[in-house]
């Protein structure tokens, strides 16, 4: 076993990326079609594309337009924007912003290099990613690894702004890809396994000025919990919770970041974000005052719970903690897809999220009540979800303690899934999630904190989870979701983990790539397999699809991985073929003959 205390390598592994042209804004409540205008496609998060020249009976055809490398080595974890026939691209760190024309079979039009801090790639957990960006009011928005977020004018490639939240050197740093709802941009930070103490920022479009700040953990004002907050369940209810769950001012440490997905709803007017794991991994170290009659005094809120929030003043109209006292690392930064469903014999407004803990929950997104909660992969630190108290009904044999190392704990400190975000089709009226198939054993440890550096306390090795017969070992599974009843369609399995995202798209199609090179397109009814091409490194990207200027429908991938997803695949690019175009990660488009 590694000590996660020293080591942040083993932090990665338990935590587990113009001219001519017309800048108008995207309608936000369009889903994705000729344009791909944030990080999911549309603001709710569905990841699903309504062109359909590529369908189930030409897919098998599909061609490589272009491919240009990015020139950037480390895990291409984000995807492209395009608007207005323009994609725009964000690379690891050191990142660029590369504003390409693809009609030109991938023409560099500007690229935009921003200053950084080197210190931010020491202290980064885990490796040196960005997950993408977004676009409003004529710019692209993006966040850098070291504690910053800019601003640049998408026609001539100028900055516009720049905000600089904190110090990398403290450890925080900003890999999630930023949100744009109306003249607001939304940014949270990184740096739970270093005892950062997680936020969310709401920036304005125009300047960059930080107008809220809304913290994870802490009093209630803080947290900007006021007179209309109003959680669904009694658990989360109470005065100042942030502060009293926690032992001391350890809520100060509590981690509790928001480095993943940001998800907008316009019926509610909220935006949906998850928290991360609560500072220091050691469960026991994080107990609440025995003194203190409240059952919840250990609860640690507000780790691994999805906030609602109203974008424009940071003010939280309700929260759901899923794993309280999460003694696994059980980060609940998972995407939050808003969707119609029929639920009950009536149509409900809900999120749907696929958490690391193993438990896919159907929320109602006006007031945070849990109307479905099932297991999608290996679990068995709960058995359940009770869906009146909102409560995981946590097996006393699955916790562990320090002193004693517990063993074959499902699933792993990586979870079922992790921050590779699942689509949704309305077609099928499914979700496609790519999984993750580990338990692990742990045990906890006694950790010192000190600022900028490790503070996790905890050793640990991940194990694979339960494979069927002989000859179907398998590490990952592309897994097919009715959200409405809790049940899997189907399944698609893997010999690796699934790190990259998936497409759904009106043509019957869904597709993402794997570890071991391939990109793939599957019929969304049935899982076959309809396309598959080698690419020259592995995909821990998500895949979309936009229409060029000539009106003929693309689908658009990264490849290139880091050390933590690339300990699976032998290495960051070790199967890249001779030959290959340069080192670094890789744009691939593809279209029809």
């Amino acid at each position: 076993m590694v000590d996660t205390r020293t080591n942040m390598r083993a932090v990665a592994v338990a935590a587990a990326v113009v001219a001519g042209t017309v800048f108008a804004g995207p309608d936000a409540k369009a889903a994705a079609g000729v344009n791909w205008p944030t990080a999911s496609g549309d603001l709710e998060g569905t990841r699903f594309s309504t062109l359909k020249q590529i369908d189930t009976t030409n897919v098998g055809t599909l061609v490589e337009d272009f491919a240009i490398p990015t020139n950037t080595r480390g895990s291409h974890q984000g995807q492209p924007l395009v608007i207005g026939g323009v994609m725009y691209v964000v690379t690891p760190f050191p990142h660029k912003l590369i504003a390409i024309d693809p009609a030109a079979k991938g023409k560099v039009l500007w690229t935009f290099a921003p200053s950084f801090n080197e210190y931010a790639h020491g202290v980064a957990c885990c490796d040196v990613v960005n997950r993408g960006a977004a676009f409003g009011d004529g710019k692209i928005v993006f966040n850098t690894l070291d504690d910053t977020t800019v601003a640049v004018d998408a026609k001539t490639g100028k900055q516009v702004w720049r905000t600089k939240h904190g110090q990398p050197e403290t450890g925080e740093t900003l890999t999630g890809a930023p949100i744009v709802v109306g003249d607001r941009v939304l940014v949270g930070n990184a740096g739970a396994e270093l005892g950062l103490r997680g936020w969310v920022a709401g920036l304005d479009l125009a300047t960059g000025r930080q107008v809220w700040r809304a913290y994870a953990t802490g009093p209630d004002a803080d947290v900007r919990l006021g007179g209309g907050f109003a959680p669904f369940y009694a658990k989360d209810r109470g005065t100042d919770l942030g502060r009293t769950t926690w032992p001391g001012t350890l809520w100060k440490q509590g981690g509790s970041t928001s480095w993943a997905w940001f998800t907008y709803a316009a019926d509610t007017g909220l935006v949906y974000y998850g928290t991360a794991n609560p500072g220091v991994w050691n469960p026991d170290m994080r107990i609440g005052n025995p003194k203190n009659p409240d059952p919840r005094r250990s609860d640690n809120k507000w780790s691994s719970a999805i906030f609602a929030r109203d974008p424009k003043t940071g003010d939280a109209k309700w929260v759901y903690q899923l794993t309280p006292h999460d003694a696994w690392d059980y980060d609940a930064v998972n995407e939050n897809i808003a969707v119609t469903l029929p639920i009950g014999g009536k149509p409900r407004k809900v999120i749907v999220h696929f958490d690391k803990n193993g438990f896919a929950y159907t929320i109602d997104r006006a007031t945070g009540e849990v109307l479905v909660a099932e297991p999608f992969g290996a679990v068995n630190w709960a058995k359940g979800v009770d869906l009146a108290t909102g409560l995981p009904d946590v097996d006393p044999a699955m916790v562990p303690h320090q002193g004693k190392l517990s063993t074959n704990i499902c699933p792993s400190a990586f979870g079922v899934k992790d921050w590779e975000p699942a689509a949704y089709s309305p077609r099928t009226k499914l979700f496609y999630v790519p999984t993750l198939n580990f338990c692990e054993n742990f045990e906890p440890l006694k950790a010192l904190y000190v600022a900028g550096a490790p503070f996790m306390g905890a050793d640990l090795a991940v194990l694979p989870g339960p494979n069927g017969a002989a000859g179907t070992f398998h590490l990952g599974e592309l897994v097919a979701w009715d959200a409405a009843t809790g049940k899997r369609k189907w399944g698609v399995t893997e010999p690796l983990p699934i790190y990259a995202g998936v497409l759904a798209t009106q043509g019957g199609l869904i597709f993402y790539g794997t570890l071991d090179r391939h990109f793939k397109a599957l019929d969304a009814a049935t899982g076959k397999t309809l396309f598959d091409t080698k690419l020259e490194c592995p995909v821990v990207g998500n895949p979309i699809s936009f229409a060029g200027t000539d009106g003929k429908q693309r689908i658009a991938i990264y490849s290139g991985v880091g050390w933590l997803a690339g300990g699976f695949a032998g290495g960051t690019c070790a199967t890249k073929p001779a030959g290959a175009t340069a080192p670094g990660g890789m744009l691939h488009v593809f279209r029809l003959p």
